[in-house]
């Protein structure tokens, strides 16, 4: 990776699997010997506790936010290769009034991460927003650039995608952060089995095609189980299904990361722009060999014996 590449992870609702795909896929990033930095960014501090890390006060960015500590120092170890952490605690949560009533304050978030990026130490950063549209999230959006979407297949993550993309077209249009895309859509806590949960897919994959991940995050007791042992599911049990599903995506991640960068280069050495470059920039390329997605997944109670991930079905539809 040419950069090291910001990407938020959030959803404006509550209990989609925003916190255990943050987690997950930046320790299968990690596993493929992607550097990755894991900035935990909402004050329950879920993603801190996934790992194991003592919630301490002041550990958390809420004084780099002020201009008080520098990122750098307050960053942790997860005991994971190539994978770091920026812990959060409850004191957090107060950083939504200070941060509000300070100077650029949509932009504190991003001055505080700007020497960061500028020691180009990890290629992915990845910041847990809140499950809210508040101030945190705000300021890991204007800093971001790329919003990854974890939704439920349930029909009110449709209402919830809607109002994300408004959010986007916002920054984009105030210039508030005009680089602002979406990096894709990840579908959690599906359950091949009911009609509601495929219709859902589908009407994902209708209005926003390529930018829905194939891979399909099943539901998983395993997967709820491992954040109260303090570890990634890769490390909890590393052949359940969603182990399986969330190696998958990180497979998925690289892929088109690299095809995008790929493009982008072929683009800069021809020195002029094609309709298929200019929709490149916002569309990532399809994967090759993909999986058809008609096949269930079962959910998995335990001790049912795991099934393997699956992916989306294709859609030829152009993503609004």
């Amino acid at each position: 990776m040419a950069h090291t590449r910001v990407i938020a992870v959030g959803n404006q609702k509550g209990g989609v699997g925003k916190t255990t795909t943050a987690v997950n896929l930046a320790a299968c990033l990690a596993e493929r010997r992607q550097k990755v930095l894991l900035i935990d960014l909402d004050p329950q501090a879920n993603a801190t506790s996934s790992f194991g890390v003592e919630k301490r006060e002041g550990g958390s960015i809420y004084r780099a936010l002020l201009g008080d500590a520098r990122v750098q120092d307050l960053i942790v170890p997860t005991g994971i290769d190539h994978l770091d952490l920026l812990p959060s605690e409850v004191d957090l949560a107060g950083a939504e009034i200070d941060i509000a009533r300070a100077d650029r304050y949509l932009h504190r978030f991003a001055d505080a991460l700007a020497p960061l990026l500028a020691a180009d130490h990890h290629d992915v950063i990845l910041i847990d927003c809140p499950p809210s549209l508040g101030i945190l999230t705000m300021n890991a959006l204007c800093a971001a650039d790329s919003i990854l979407i974890p939704i439920q297949s349930e029909y009110f993550a449709l209402e919830g995608l809607s109002v994300i993309e408004r959010v986007i077209g916002r920054l984009r249009a105030s210039g508030a952060n005009p680089r602002l895309e979406i990096e894709g859509i990840v579908m959690t806590m599906y359950d091949g089995r009911t009609n509601l949960a495929q219709q859902v897919v589908a009407e994902v994959l209708k209005h926003f095609g390529e930018k829905v991940y194939e891979t399909l995050i099943p539901r998983s007791v395993r997967l709820s189980e491992a954040p109260s042992y303090g570890q990634p599911i890769i490390v909890y049990d590393k052949h359940c299904t969603g182990a399986a599903a969330y190696r998958q995506l990180a497979r998925e991640f690289i892929k088109r990361r690299k095809a995008e960068a790929a493009q982008s280069v072929a683009q800069a050495g021809s020195g002029v722009e094609t309709v298929a470059g200019l929709i490149a920039n916002t569309t990532p390329p399809p994967l090759p060999g993909s999986i058809a997605a008609s096949a269930p997944v079962a959910t998995e109670p335990a001790p049912a014996p795991e099934a393997a991930p699956v992916a989306a079905p294709q859609s030829s539809a152009e993503p609004k």
